[in-house]
């Protein structure tokens, strides 16, 4: 069996799938762990605090999402020239990334400062939040620019095979973060510390001072990802003109358009699924806000896969190795499965006492606490179809993912929670049925599609 075990799985692969990943899951963790600490300080404050902040978060995985697809197509030209050993390309790609930063950043700027208002209105918050919730979007967006270069430049670098800079960064980031809460949260304060007292020095601006700190943070990351970007020995745009290049941005775009329809209307759905469970009252708002933020840490390994995913097989697709793309899957499957099976279990086990980090309200935990123990069943299955559609960001074929995914989140999600929850009155439980069902037929599409060798262009040239 072991032998059977070491021909159908090229274990040798093993470490190069480990390098690219590990530095990804890291920097996740810790942009999980400093989520938790945001979470909890916040959470301090009450449960309005905690709803004001969850109000809008969607929005951020509707707007962040966007502009990472956009970076997919950067990743898959990228992978595929540093495969096929072709440094031009390869510069000529990063230069394109500078100027898709400029444009995508300057535009979600505008875009979301002018809608701050309007948009916890839009999210269905309870009005006594809206206008904490709109002051918190609205600080959180204003250095949407460096925000942008992390996230496109960040791509760019780990599909040159560097995902520690992406990573040091975000530590960097999380770290400034971390500390400017502690000090803009609370107000001044006495401590014991060591059996002496202290005095704390402190703004007190709450919520606010939540967001100040993030965009002073996000601010930092965007300086330090665009050096590292311009040093870069092959990606540095300093020998490109930044300049409308369209040989490159066709095939940029050809790629990155179906990924930004996908993560667009995902995310949009992330939205109106979020805007129902806001409708549901505070409890519900607050336990699925803290839900997420739990959930968000057991997702790492499997995020942290796709990144290696995309870039290696991008690399073997440059080079027109066949075998090699075969081999990865295989791999990268198993190792995928393996980890969320692992990573499942232990929210399972774990979910009481993760939602009780966050609130001391017995009926957010508890309804937290069911709606994590659903969730943590189907782990191994939104594993699988997260290393699928890198395999596909990697080979270019982004147009696959694009329409699975939206037939499930839009087909699934959001009408099987119009219905639960408007029509049937039934409550966040229900609507966590339907977010599991639409990650359990997007498994099956995806898995159809890859078990019969269309996901690999190499596969259909004889």
């Amino acid at each position: 069996m072991v032998k059977n075990l070491t021909k159908q799985f090229k274990w040798e692969l093993f470490p190069v799938i480990l390098t690219l990943a590990w530095p990804t899951m890291l920097e996740q963790l810790m942009q999980t762990a400093v989520q938790y600490i945001d979470t909890a300080m916040v959470g301090s404050l009450g449960t309005t605090a905690t709803a004001a902040v969850g109000a809008t978060g969607t929005l951020n995985w509707l707007i962040s999402g966007t502009i990472s697809a956009l970076g997919v197509g950067f990743l898959a030209m990228i992978a595929q020239a540093i495969g096929a050993k072709d440094r031009v390309a390869a510069s000529k790609a990063a230069a394109q990334a500078v100027l898709a930063v400029l444009v995508t950043g300057v535009f979600f700027t505008a875009l979301t400062l002018s809608l701050s208002g309007a948009i916890p209105v839009w999210m269905q918050t309870e009005p006594h939040i809206r206008a904490l919730a709109s002051q918190y979007f609205f600080i959180l967006y204003i250095p949407m620019l460096p925000r942008t270069a992390t996230i496109i430049f960040g791509t760019a670098l780990r599909a040159a095979g560097d995902t520690k800079t992406p990573m040091l960064t975000g530590l960097a980031v999380n770290f400034v973060n971390v500390i400017l809460n502690f000090f803009m949260i609370y107000p001044t304060r006495r401590v014991e510390l060591l059996g002496n007292p202290w005095v704390i020095p402190g703004f007190g601006w709450g919520v606010a001072g939540a967001a100040v700190a993030s965009a002073i943070a996000f601010t930092l990351g965007g300086i330090l990802i665009t050096l590292a970007f311009w040093k870069h020995p092959v990606l540095s745009p300093g020998r490109q003109r930044i300049k409308p290049d369209w040989s490159v941005l066709k095939p940029c775009l050809k790629i990155a358009c179906p990924n930004m329809l996908q993560r667009f209307g995902t995310s949009l759905g992330y939205v109106f699924f979020a805007a129902m469970i806001n409708a549901l009252g505070e409890v519900a708002a607050a336990a699925h806000t803290i839900a997420n933020t739990v959930e968000s840490a057991f997702y790492i390994p499997g995020y942290g896969m796709q990144t290696a995913a995309a870039t290696l097989t991008g690399n073997a697709y440059g080079a027109r190795d066949k075998e090699k793309m075969r081999d990865l899957s295989r791999l990268l499957m198993l190792i995928e499965v393996i980890l969320m099976v692992v990573s499942g279990g232990l929210l399972f086990i774990a979910a009481p006492s993760m939602m009780g980090l966050f609130s001391e309200n017995s009926q957010v935990i508890a309804l937290g606490s069911t709606v994590l123990r659903m969730v943590a069943l189907s782990e191994p299955f939104f594993g699988v179809s997260i290393i699928i559609q890198g395999m596909l960001q990697g080979v270019g074929d982004t147009k696959t993912a694009f329409w699975y995914d939206i037939i499930s989140m839009w087909g699934v999600r959001i009408l099987g929670t119009l219905i639960c929850t408007s029509l049937l009155h039934l409550g966040l439980i229900s609507a966590w049925a339907c977010m599991i069902g639409h990650n359990l037929l997007l498994f099956t599409l995806l898995t159809i599609y890859y078990t019969r060798g269309r996901w690999n262009p190499l596969e259909r040239i004889k």
